[in-house]
């Protein structure tokens, strides 16, 4: 963790350690891992079996990642991208935490619309995985 600060001091970069920012990351990260590990149990009860999982799981992991402002900012991805982003709960990850860790790094959409995209696809995400989970006990 201190080589974190250290890298951050270096790079000037200012991070937020206020309360309410650290309370707002766990919220964050909570969420957003409760989207992606949906996201897996459904792919999980697609294919069923481990080898097809972990295969299938790189194949979708590596475009949600690039199809996500946490590389680019959107304003220089091209048009048909950034319909992309827009849909990707990741896309609106990477913006709450940056709006929350860093002095300055405010956000693209808003936190409101960060929270609310991703509670959404955990909705989403649920709902068919619900529909899906006894086909796999079965």
């Amino acid at each position: 963790m201190l080589f974190v600060y250290a890298i951050a001091f270096l790079l000037h970069v200012q991070l937020r350690f206020g309360v309410f920012a650290l309370a707002g990351v766990v919220l964050a990260v909570m969420l957003g891992s409760a989207v992606f590990s949906t996201f897996s149990l459904i792919v999980a009860c697609l294919v069923k079996s481990r080898e097809r999982f972990m295969g299938i799981g790189q194949v979708l992991t590596m475009p949600l990642f690039f199809a996500s402002n946490a590389i680019y900012p959107l304003s220089l991805m091209p048009a048909w991208l950034r319909v992309v982003s827009r849909v990707n709960p990741l896309t609106y990850q990477v913006d709450a935490l940056r709006s929350l860790m860093i002095v300055g790094g405010g956000s693209s959409f808003g936190l409101g619309v960060d929270f609310l995209m991703q509670i959404v696809a955990l909705a989403v995400l649920v709902a068919v995985a619900t529909k899906l989970y006894p086909s796999i006990v079965n």
